[in-house]
């Protein structure tokens, strides 16, 4: 019963970081609740028993997050000009 709760727990998280992800107007932060949610998908991953799409997840997110930040580094200094 505590695991299907803390499941519950982790969906309402990914709920609530995906609203405040389409809210939110500055791009950083919305990067850095875009890390949080592939943070909250690998839990959510692991307590369904599936490590391997956890880790794939994880790896994913990681990069892509990498990713999005050199672009916004990339977006800001083209503005700035």
């Amino acid at each position: 019963m505590q695991i299907l709760a803390l499941e519950a727990v982790i969906l309402l998280m990914l709920i609530f970081v995906t609203i405040a992800i389409i809210m939110t107007r500055d791009l950083l932060a919305a990067i850095v609740m875009f890390s949080a949610f592939s943070f909250l998908a690998v839990l959510g991953y692991f307590m369904m028993g599936a490590p391997d799409v956890a880790f794939t997840e994880a790896v994913i997110g990681t990069v892509s997050t990498i990713f999005l930040v050199a672009a916004l580094r990339k977006i800001d200094r083209w503005c700035k000009k």
